[in-house]
This record gives C-alpha cells, structure tokens and sequence, in this order.
C-alpha cells in the first residue's frame, strides 16, 4: 500500500506543447496515446484533435481501456489536473507518462471540437479496410469540390488562385488513398470504383458539404480567412479519423485509419507553413 501512495507523488516527466507536438509529429498514429483529463464541456468546446476524454474524477474506470505499454500524454486546462491524473498513471504502473506543461490553453495550435461522438454515426465499427478508404476518400472528394465551388464564386484572382491550391492539396489526398486502395483490391479500377461508392453529402471533418458551403461563404472572401478555414477542416478530420480507428473492431481498418490520420498530420503541417507566409487581413 505505501508503494503505491509513494508512486502516486512521484514526480512525472513534463513536455512543453513543442515537445508534446513534434513528439506526436515523430511518432506514429496508434503508438501512443493522448489523453484529455477535464470535463466533458471543456472537451466539447475545444480539444487537441485525436485526444480520448477520461474525466480526472473518472480516470480509475478508464484504466483498463488503456494500454499500459504506449507512452501518454496527459493535458488538461492549464496542467494541475494533468499532473495529478500523470501521477494517477504513474502509480499503476504505466510505462511512459508524461504531463503537457501549460495543459491546452498553452496549446499554440489548432483545436477540434464537439463531442466524442460527433459523427461516429457515419461507421458502425465493423468496416472492412477498404470501406474505410472508400469513406475518407469520399469526404476528400466532396472537399475538393467545395473548393472548386468556391473558386466558381469568388471574383478575386488571389483567392481564387489559393482555392485552386487548396483543391489541388485535396487531389493529392484522393491519390494518396486510390493507391491504398489499390493496395487492398488488386486488379480493380480503382478510381471508378472509389467514384462510385462516394456520398455526395458527407465532406472532410464530417459536415453536411451543403449546409458547410451556406455557413462558411462569408469566410471565404479572403486568403487568410480562407487558410484558418482549411485548418480547421483538416484538425477536425484528423480528429474523426482517430476517433474512428478507436471504435475499429477490424485491426486492418483501425491501421489504414492511422495511416490515413498520419497522412492528415502532414497536410496540416503544410497548411501551418502556408499560413505563416499570408499576412493577416
């Protein structure tokens, strides 16, 4: 028992959100585990994309759900939650534990948002790997066309230029996944068939393409309002992809979906580097 009480207070190491960042940059989807520890409506109004919510006040029903042997990364608000909930870990004898110094409101990057449900009605669980490239591949098409639309819509050369970058992103995307697909359904036309298994209403992050378009045009005047839109489509949808391989029951689709959510990551990178050259307007 006194073992245990002294693991408890045993200092845990701490990661600035640099260091938390370029971990998980270096790291594979699935090899490690980020772990949110406030409240529910915290959660829901802004979290670090892919974290898995177990309330502080809840962790001791969430240990069995999490691997022991993964390295952690536990936040919360400002880092004392966290702190506690990484000693919490420490003391069960989880091997790798680390505390985000600072917890979100340190986090210089962008957030998702919403409910860990959010969308999960788009997947039973059971989806074979190649369903689930076809589904990613549908929300990337539909992505691309709403910024082709958009470029139809707009009469400023700039923007309509940087919509047809981010359209051309988003095709790089579909051959990403076509050459999965590939991968996994040999001898099949590939394209034609992804093309003919897509919704025409789900787009990337899991909005409604239509309802999107409608809320969000008076976003799309300017080049920079334009970039903080597309880094928000793309948090959310590395987001969903990680919160759907948690609910994966087939461990083939649970690893395209990392692979899809590492793919996300360097999209997200890219559009990061592309925003830091356009001024603010």
């Amino acid at each position: 028992m006194f073992e245990t009480i002294r693991k408890l207070f045993t200092p845990v190491e701490s990661l600035t959100p640099d260091e938390a960042r370029d971990f998980m940059n270096q790291n594979a989807q699935g090899s490690f585990t980020l772990l949110d520890v406030r409240q529910p409506r915290e959660y829901e109004e802004g979290h670090i994309a892919g974290a898995t919510l177990a309330p502080l006040p809840q962790l001791p029903d969430f240990y069995n759900e999490l691997d022991s042997q993964k390295p952690i990364i536990v936040y919360c608000a400002i880092g004392g939650r966290s702190r506690v909930a990484a000693q919490m870990l420490a003391g069960k004898d989880f091997r790798q534990v680390y505390n985000l110094t600072g917890g979100i409101k340190a986090w210089n990057g962008a957030v998702a948002e919403g409910p860990q449900e959010m969308s999960m009605d788009l997947i039973t669980g059971d989806e074979t790997a190649s369903e689930i490239v076809a589904l990613a591949y549908s929300m990337e098409k539909n992505l691309g066309s709403f910024y082709k639309l958009a470029q139809e819509k707009t009469g400023d050369p700039k923007v309509n230029k940087l919509l047809g970058t981010l359209g051309s992103i988003e095709q790089k995307h579909k051959d990403f996944l076509i050459q999965l697909f590939e991968k996994l359904e040999p001898g099949r036309d590939s394209r034609q068939t992804l093309d003919g298994m897509s919704s025409k209403t789900v787009m990337e992050g899991g909005f409604d393409t239509e309802s999107f378009m409608k809320q969000n045009w008076k976003y799309l005047q300017k080049e920079s309002h334009i970039l903080d839109l597309a880094m928000m489509l793309e948090t959310q949808a590395l987001d969903l992809y990680i919160r759907f391989g948690a609910r994966m029951k087939n461990p083939d689709s649970q690893a395209i979906l990392n692979r899809i959510a590492d793919e996300e990551k360097e999209h997200l990178k890219a559009l990061g580097n592309l925003r830091n050259e356009t001024p603010d307007e």
